[in-house]
C-alpha cells in the first residue's frame, strides 16, 4: 500500500498538478454530451417515445455542455469560474425538471405541459377528424422503459444532482487557481 502511495505522489509530481482550469470545463461537456448520448441512444436503440416532459429535460444538458465549451474557449480566469456555476445552476434545475416528470410519472401530481394531447374545442368537423387519425403525444405519466424498477426520469433526478453538485465543487476548485 505504501509503494502505491509513493507510486501516485511520483506520478503527480512528475506530471504537476492537475491543471483545473482545463479538466473542470471538459468535464462539464463531456458529462452533457454523455448524458445526451445516453438519451438520444435510448431513444433510437430501444424505439422509446419521448414525451414533452423528456424533451424538457434536455435543455439543461445542452445549456451546461454549451457552458462547458465556452469555458473552454475563454481565457482562463473568473469567466471559467462563472461558467461552472452557471452549470451547476442548468444541472440543477434539470434535476427539477426530472423530479416534476417523476411526479407525473407517479401520480403525485398532473402536468401541466400537454402531455398526452388535446382535441381542440374548434367546432370544424374536418379539423376534428384530422385530429382524431393523427397518433397522439405521448403521455408523460406513462413509463416505457425502467431499469430495477426505476424509470429514467428518476435516474435523471440522481445523475444532474451529482453533476450540479460537482460542477459547484469544480467552481470552488477553479475559484481556488485564479
Amino acid at each position: 500500500m505504501a509503494a502505491q502511495l509513493e507510486y501516485m505522489q511520483g506520478m503527480l509530481t512528475k506530471y504537476g498538478p492537475f491543471d483545473w482550469q482545463r479538466l473542470v470545463p471538459l468535464a462539464i461537456l463531456g458529462a452533457s454530451v454523455g448524458a445526451l448520448a445516453v438519451a438520444y441512444s435510448a431513444e433510437v436503440a430501444l424505439s422509446l417515445e419521448t414525451c414533452v416532459l423528456c424533451l424538457y429535460q434536455r435543455v439543461p444538458y445542452v445549456l451546461a455542455g454549451v457552458l462547458g465549451l465556452a469555458a473552454l474557449l475563454v481565457p482562463r480566469g473568473r469567466l471559467r469560474t462563472t461558467a461552472a456555476v452557471a452549470a451547476g445552476g442548468a444541472f440543477l434545475t434539470g434535476a427539477g425538471i426530472a423530479f416534476y416528470h417523476v411526479g407525473v410519472e407517479q401520480h403525485w401530481w398532473a402536468s401541466a405541459a400537454s402531455c398526452g394531447g388535446d382535441l381542440s374545442q374548434g367546432l370544424n368537423v374536418q379539423h376534428l377528424q384530422q385530429q382524431l387519425l393523427e397518433k397522439p403525444p405521448k403521455a408523460c405519466d406513462e413509463v416505457d422503459w425502467m431499469l430495477f424498477g426505476v424509470s429514467m426520469a428518476t435516474y435523471n433526478v440522481a445523475a444532474s444532482l451529482i453533476l450540479a453538485v460537482a460542477s459547484l465543487w469544480g467552481a470552488s476548485r477553479l475559484r481556488e487557481t485564479t
